[in-house]
């Protein structure tokens, strides 16, 4: 007997080849599990920042669960930042953060760690979700985004999960083990409710505006089946791809800059654009992080510590001007920007560097000299709400200006 509409979700799989991906029919044996997040200890737990805890604890693996003590205030390190104690292992890796409002909001990363804000990120208190510990897995939750009270998250081992009611319940809806790729973005598109883009770290970028029962491919082939016809185009290091990106960003305008695993070459798409188009890296040290200024610039960063910015905004420009950064050495491994002129860089080994002019200068902030980690990505929701994220649980929250 066919299943009815609402039994039966159509996600896209696809095949490296030149041809478009096709979505696939999959049955729903049962009915979505729709689940109220709840907390579980009331205690907090102590975030304990060593040097040295790298990127791979983020493996989706069984692991022992510990118990660390109860957490201490938040500490204070500038008049712009404070680092915050947060209920989770040692060894945790933030991967993302996102906010329904000025004051709620969750934080997600490796170990399926989720936990929950009531009062603008001051503090957190961990939350489970049931629909993602069937199957005894500790998830990787890759990335978060809410559109109002609707929100998504996917994570790898591939899973999609979905809130319309700004996450006090959460439904997991099934995605196809053909998926080229692991999730690691989903965006909550705003208009009509069930709008959201899904991109995978193999280049697949899928489209729904029903609640992901169906998905429409908005790229004909992955990156790899991308490079593979284009190899002879003139990109340096293309035929040494290993099949996912290491970083990429999505611009307001539905833009994407995406950079290769090796850092020798960058990729880029636009929303129309059938395939990815790549590019020649525009520095002689491999890249790192590509991202978007609030004017549409591209800027760069590199394995060496340097920044680079483009010299027209939009996608399509590839020349690039230097920016001086005295970075010491330690990589830049994200930039972001609370407004038009105050901007944020951050690194290895704690470092971090401010510029009041939109990014052409900058200053190194030295209250985070002792933050034992290394800083990877920074999100700012307005100019009053904004966070650093590290690994083994470190994060920053935006302090100077009264939220």
């Amino acid at each position: 007997m066919a299943l009815s509409a609402q039994q039966t979700r159509q996600v896209a799989s696809a095949r490296s080849s030149r041809k478009a991906f096709a979505p696939a029919r999959i049955s729903r044996t049962r009915a979505a599990v729709v689940v109220r997040a709840e907390a579980e200890n009331a205690d907090a737990l102590t975030r304990r920042a060593v040097l040295g805890a790298g990127l791979a604890t983020a493996a989706a693996v069984t692991i022992p669960i510990s118990f660390p003590a109860p957490a201490q205030a938040n500490q204070l390190l500038s008049t712009e930042w404070e680092l915050v104690n947060l209920p989770v292992t040692p060894g945790t890796v933030l991967l993302d953060i996102g906010f329904t409002d000025d004051k709620h909001g969750f934080l997600l990363g490796t170990r399926q760690t989720l936990l929950e804000t009531n009062d603008g990120g001051k503090t957190w208190a961990p939350r489970s979700i049931d629909a993602a510990r069937d199957e005894g897995f500790n998830y990787r939750f890759n990335s978060i985004s809410f559109a109002g009270k609707e929100g998504w998250i996917v994570g790898k081992p591939a899973i999609l999960l979905h809130t319309g009611d700004g996450g006090a319940n959460w439904e997991r809806i099934p995605l196809s083990s053909k998926l080229p790729g692991a999730p690691v973005r989903i965006t909550g598109l705003v208009g009509k409710p069930g709008q959201a883009e899904m991109i995978t770290d193999q280049g697949a970028i899928y489209v729904t505006d029903n609640t992901a029962y169906t998905w429409t491919a908005a790229v004909q082939e992955t990156v790899d089946a991308t490079l593979n016809r284009t190899v002879s185009s003139g990109i340096s290091g293309a035929s040494y791809y290993e099949g996912s990106f290491s970083n990429l960003a999505r611009s307001n305008a539905g833009d994407y800059v995406a950079v290769s695993s090796r850092g020798n070459f960058y990729m880029t798409w636009s929303p129309g654009q059938t395939y990815w188009q790549p590019h020649n890296r525009p520095a002689p040290r491999r890249l790192q992080n590509m991202g978007f200024t609030p004017a549409g610039e591209v800027w760069v960063t590199t394995r060496g510590g340097d920044v680079l910015v483009s010299e027209e905004a939009g996608i399509g420009s590839e020349k690039f001007k230097d920016v001086t950064i005295n970075s010491r050495g330690f990589g830049i491994l994200d930039v972001g920007f609370r407004d038009e002129k105050v901007a944020y860089a951050c690194g290895g080994s704690g470092s971090l560097y401010r510029s009041d002019d939109g990014g052409k200068n900058w200053k190194r902030d030295r209250s985070t000299d002792d933050v034992a980690g290394n800083l990877y990505a920074i999100k700012f929701f307005n100019p009053q709400l904004g966070f650093v994220l590290g690994n083994d649980g470190i994060l920053l929250r935006y302090t100077g200006v009264s939220a």
